[in-house]
């Protein structure tokens, strides 16, 4: 891909290379240290590039996983795929091209789903359906019905379904929450999550021509049927209104799903309740810095904010995305802060920092946070039948909530009013209409549970 292609995508890249090697170096290791064939879940992985590609390289070198079919519409992909995962486990897995088949396989226990946004909901959907737990990246869903659908069927056939926020899992992101359960911060009130590492420009690449091989059709599934160009596709597909949910939906659902988890956390023991959803929703912000076919704002900040129990104070949180910026906030390119009377602390993706009163460093820690334990928690869970760290219905849906939400009040310009059990928008029909899609594009419309 050329230089013009977005840090999202390079990162993505980078990690799971980092992931691939990982699992590589400990393949031999894997294969020998490997549960009895009874014990193996069957997993099948749909995807095989981008983040997917880690995702079933992780779960090919579990001791109690098993990838038998990987699932592509990209045949270079696809063939790539199978010799990766022949490489750790020892043994290839099957390949297809249509995940109906993962879906109908009655072998398979779980179905890991590594798409762009537009196509998480329906195979998620049909795999509880089908009795199967899920292991999907984030955000639940392309809107906001889609992740309401998802969770709906997961309650309703009893599946374990863990969405992709793997700091829930991280050793240091669960040394900081330690941390701040310690009541350190003292009254807390605001807290901020922000991405500020710089991206390239997508430009203006003419339409053109799907590669050989591949059924656009098909890959577009749901979406409006629109022209091929290779920035609507791998990788980029995340800055289209028809397919991903931008850099809000991309980067910014992780630092939002750990700040909203660290306030909580502050607030509850101050002695509140847990949050949940906010109640109301702005958003700030535009396409006001690159010059290109990107749809989504490269510069935006929303506010979110929790009403108090029982008539207590209530609480902000607030993104900001400066995706422009050659520098860092708080030393920190992605991260998140929490603010309290008594001291604040830093979140960042390998490291957290305590301070105190004129920013009197208290405690720190650091850890990884390549996703591979978060990928064991959702298997041991698979096997307990205990809700995983980020449980789509408690913890994955909640956050994505807080980005299609922004997204809403940004496309909008004004504050929306959210309702918590609903899910919709109060009074609003405007707002309500933007909880989906116009249209699903037959055959592939979201499924009724």
């Amino acid at each position: 891909m050329s230089a013009t292609n977005r840090r999202g995508f390079l990162q993505t890249s980078a990690t799971s290379v980092a992931g691939i090697t990982a699992a590589a170096a400990l393949a031999g290791e894997a294969q020998a240290a490997k549960a009895s064939a009874s014990e193996r879940l069957q997993v099948g992985c749909v995807g095989t590039g981008g983040r997917a590609r880690f995702l079933m390289s992780a779960f090919a070198g579990r001791d109690q996983a098993d990838v038998v079919t990987v699932c592509d519409l990209d045949p270079q992909r696809l063939s790539r795929g199978v010799e990766i995962v022949k490489g750790i486990q020892g043994r290839a897995p099957k390949p297809e091209t249509d995940f109906l088949k993962l879906i109908e396989n009655p072998k398979l226990d779980v179905i890991v789903v590594g798409t762009p946004d537009h196509w998480h909901a329906i195979p998620t959907i049909l795999a509880c359906q089908a009795g199967k737990d899920v292991y999907v990246e984030k955000p639940d869903g392309h809107n906001m019905l889609e992740g309401q659908r998802m969770v709906q069927a997961m309650r309703k056939h009893n599946r374990i379904v863990q969405m992709g926020t793997q700091a829930r899992t991280g050793e240091h992101f669960l040394a900081a929450i330690d941390y701040i359960r310690s009541g350190a911060l003292g009254n807390v009130l605001v807290a901020k999550a922000w991405e500020s590492t710089k991206q390239g420009s997508l430009g203006y690449p003419p339409d053109s021509e799907p590669p050989a091989g591949i059924d656009y059709d098909r890959w577009l599934g749901p979406a409006p049927k629109k022209p091929f160009n290779k920035m609507r596709f791998h990788g980029n597909w995340r800055w289209f209104f028809d397919l991903g949910t931008g850099d809000l939906g991309n980067d910014g659902v992780h630092r939002l799903d750990y700040a909203r988890w660290a306030l909580s956390t502050a607030v509850e023991a101050a002695g509140g309740k847990p949050l949940h959803m906010p109640a109301k929703i702005s958003a700030l912000g535009g396409k006001w810095y690159f010059d290109d076919i990107q749809e989504w704002p490269d510069t935006l900040q929303v506010n979110y904010e929790y009403p108090g129990s029982d008539g207590g104070a209530g609480k902000i949180l607030t993104y900001e995305m400066r995706v422009w910026t050659p520098y860092n906030y708080q030393g920190e390119g992605e991260g998140a802060a929490i603010y309290g009377d008594q001291g604040y602390i830093i979140i960042g993706n390998r490291r957290w920092r305590a301070f105190g009163p004129k920013h009197k460093p208290l405690a720190e820690g650091k850890g990884d946070n390549d996703g591979t334990t978060h990928i064991q928690n959702f298997i041991d869970c698979v096997k307990s039948r205990k809700k995983p760290n980020a449980d789509l219905e408690t913890v994955g849906h909640p956050s994505s909530i807080l980005c299609h939400a922004g997204n809403i009040a940004w496309k909008l310009g004004r504050q929306i009013h959210l309702d918590p059990k609903s899910e919709t928008f109060i009074g609003d029909d405007e707002a309500n209409s933007l909880r989906t899609r116009p249209e699903y594009r037959k055959p592939w419309e979201l499924p009724e549970v």
